[in-house]
């Protein structure tokens, strides 16, 4: 029988899942463009460290974030195993369009990586803040909502399965509080219109444990089981573990990180970078809960990382290493 880890619903030896988000989230916010063969190369490395959930890069306007202007090159190049899947992020249907192209063209010339379509899902987003989805993506709310039901509703009718993740859940830096009613309507509409999985997003680290804890219970209560919902934390202002763990209490069991702590948000100027995948894993595997991650791999992936961007990266583990008894066990 399995003992209780703080929580009557959290137990030794359960699952979480993590899906790694630096490929896209980290290097999008990089000053420099990094080489697509250095892409491949991280994005090959995370693939085989455990990890079951990989998001590589996004079809966007090259104009606009040139970081991903080589999203085909990459997709075209890696080389996953079977049992990670790959998603990409979708901003409107112009994206999905490129996307869907280049996966027909993959998948009929047998390029695919491992004989398998170049990616097997999508994520769209939006913002629960008028000012900041304004900011981010030059649209209402209503607007960005009504291209991404067309996206979702097209993705799922291709055979991809779908994740909504709304930025700005927890606070937004240009509005404030953010109404967790507002952003739950959000989500059902998102769900309404095929979004398997929801992510919500503390684009700019404002959330608190209590107010994460509080968040998911409503959210759990108004989106229902047949929903997965999925934490996406920065670690602007030093809360993002405090974080994981107030919605590991209220039952989620789906994370999104990023390797070295990459990433952050382009507007506005000042947040910081996703929680580290390796300082998340680092303290799962400490609480006895499992991932499936071999921790030591995923820190070599961050060190690789912080070599090629010549500069320190903010995670934790990566300067301290895992607990002694973890490296022995590894």
């Amino acid at each position: 029988m399995h003992a209780p880890i703080g929580d009557r619903d959290m137990c030794v030896g359960e699952a979480v899942k993590i899906r790694e988000v630096g490929p896209r989230d980290g290097f999008q916010n990089e000053p420099e463009v990094i080489p697509s063969e250095l892409k491949v190369e991280l994005i090959d490395a995370l693939a085989r460290t455990g990890l079951r959930r990989l998001e590589v890069t996004s079809f966007v306007r090259p104009d606009v974030i040139p970081q991903l202007a080589d999203a085909a090159t990459v997709l075209e190049r890696i080389t996953v195993p079977p049992q990670v899947a790959v998603s990409v992020l979708i901003p409107n249907e112009r994206g999905l369009d490129a996307a869907l192209e280049l996966r027909e063209r993959l998948a009929g010339a047998g390029e695919a990586r491992s004989a398998r379509a170049a990616f097997d899902e999508v994520n769209v987003f939006m913002s629960a803040s008028e000012t900041h989805n304004r900011e981010n993506v030059n649209r209402s709310l209503a607007e960005s909502l009504a291209g991404l039901e067309a996206v979702l509703a097209r993705a799922r009718a291709a055979g991809l399965r779908a994740e909504a993740v709304i930025s700005t859940s927890f606070g937004c830096p240009y509005e404030g509080h953010v109404a967790p009613e507002r952003v739950l309507e959000i989500a059902a509409a998102l769900v309404r219109a095929g979004a398997q999985e929801v992510g919500f997003g503390d684009t700019t680290g404002m959330a608190n444990p209590r107010q994460v804890r509080d968040f998911f219970a409503a959210a759990r209560a108004a989106l229902g089981e047949q929903v997965e919902l999925t934490a996406h934390f920065h670690n602007t202002r030093g809360q993002g573990l405090a974080n994981v763990l107030a919605a590991l209490e209220a039952g989620v069991r789906s994370f999104e990180s990023s390797f070295g702590e990459l990433g952050g948000c382009p507007v506005p100027a000042g947040t910081t970078g996703n929680i580290a995948s390796e300082d998340l894993v680092s303290m799962l595997h400490e609480m006895g809960l499992e991932t499936g991650i071999d921790l030591p791999a995923l820190i070599a992936c961050a060190r690789r990382a912080q070599e090629i961007l010549g500069r320190p990266l903010g995670s934790h583990t990566l300067i301290a290493g895992p607990v002694e008894w973890q490296e022995a066990a590894a």
